[in-house]
């Protein structure tokens, strides 16, 4: 789980509804002043939401860039039904389109974790609306075997456990050690519990069983050869591996990153070092 510093918007952005042609979406709009140089639209991953991007607004607008942080169909602020259907990852595709539309322009699009496979779906349906594509910790298939095994744990609980009930047992299970002070502070925080509440269940069993049997789909990205592709990671990342994360790079010939001092979400761990990357590759387009 992404642990965002704050739930509180900069300056710069604004907590607001996006209408789209399929339905309301809760977004962080961040815009700089004067004219944008491009805009940017951010997927978060598995049980995040639009604030896993918050530390990174005021960086990617002082670089003249407009940023908009989506919460998907049944993330946190976006409501989402209980229909099955709804989240499969095609309806999840044709949101982010739906979404690029409404937010206007071509878009830089990025993705991170399962978001980042939503990208890809996108891009897969209809690459026209982008100007590049970041898969921001996103891997080429499915998620490791030691994910796989949590995912399953998750959704078996949530199959017969309330969404407070799975978090209690979440924080137990993730017991910090005593000098994990960071983690520890993480795990008595109001927001996020709030967040993990506001989240559909069916959304989270859905999304998390694709994330366990997503297939290699990079030659067909690789395809897409007028939109230029970026790969990013920390240094370290216990979802997909880096070495697997370096291979994806060379076989979409996508421009690669590594932030150092950065796990599997490198939009937390080290916001002003991701947000400097991915605007050092927008500025090129």
């Amino acid at each position: 789980m992404s642990r965002p510093p704050t739930f509180v918007p900069p300056a710069c952005a604004r907590s607001v509804r996006l209408p789209t042609a399929r339905g309301e979406f809760a977004v962080l709009d961040a815009r700089p002043e004067g004219a944008p140089r491009g805009t940017a639209l951010l997927l978060p991953g598995y049980t995040g939401s639009k604030e896993d991007f918050i530390a990174m607004l005021e960086p990617l607008t002082a670089a003249g860039y407009r940023a908009v942080a989506v919460d998907g169909r049944g993330q946190y602020e976006s409501e989402g039904p209980d229909a099955e259907e709804a989240y499969a990852q095609e309806a999840l595709a044709a949101d982010l389109l739906a979404q690029a539309a409404a937010v206007g322009g071509p878009v830089h699009l990025v993705g991170h974790s399962m978001g980042g496979q939503v990208v890809r779906a996108a891009v897969l349906l209809d690459s026209s609306p982008f100007v590049t594509c970041t898969l921001l910790s996103s891997g080429p298939a499915e998620v490791s075997p030691g994910q796989r095994q949590k995912v399953k744990l998750l959704a078996d609980a949530l199959a017969v456990m309330t969404m407070d009930e799975v978090w209690s047992a979440m924080q137990a299970f993730e017991a910090p050690s005593p000098e994990d002070s960071q983690r520890a502070a993480d795990s008595g925080r109001e927001d996020l519990r709030q967040r993990w509440l506001r989240h559909n269940p069916v959304q989270l069993r859905v999304t998390g069983r694709q994330l366990t049997v997503e297939p290699d789909r990079v030659g067909e990205l690789a395809a897409v050869l007028a939109l230029p592709k970026h790969v990013m990671s920390g240094e370290s990342d216990d979802t997909w591996p880096v070495p697997l994360l370096d291979a994806m790079a060379a076989r979409l010939g996508a421009a690669r990153t590594v932030v150092p001092g950065a796990g599997h979400s490198p939009n937390t761990d080290r916001p002003e070092a991701t947000a400097a990357a991915l605007t050092g590759f927008w500025d090129r387009y």
